[in-house]
């Protein structure tokens, strides 16, 4: 099982993202991540729980728009380069999605420009 966690608000979103994290630590996963955006895109990920990770996901990540994600390894391994959220190549954009994108291939061949758009492990 995994959960997202989305915030767009006043606050700073990392405490917010942080807490909706902790609600899914009963949710069996083995990885995590948080993005947060400001004038640039922050990023933070690590594999494990919540309680073993804080010092990864506590550096900086300012902004009052963010997204976290768990993940539970059914395709790939468990590394931190398979966390979410995966990003473009230029550290632009951030996503996060649930289950196994089957249609990449063709995502990738509709895709506006040639070349590999997000860095993740297979």
């Amino acid at each position: 099982m995994v959960g997202i966690i989305g915030y767009i608000g006043k606050e700073e979103a990392k405490p917010i993202l942080l807490q909706g994290l902790k609600n899914l630590e009963s949710m069996d996963y083995d990885s995590m991540g948080l993005a947060t955006l400001s004038d640039r895109l922050f990023i933070a990920k690590s594999v494990g729980k919540l309680d073993g990770a804080l010092d990864d996901l506590s550096k900086e990540l300012e902004g009052n728009i963010g997204i976290a994600h768990t993940r539970r390894a059914t395709h790939g391994h468990i590394c931190v380069a398979n966390a979410h959220p995966h990003t473009d190549c230029k550290n632009r954009v951030a996503i996060v999605h649930n289950g196994v994108i089957e249609n990449h291939r063709e995502l990738k061949r509709g895709a506006p420009l040639p070349g590999p758009y997000l860095h993740q492990q297979h």
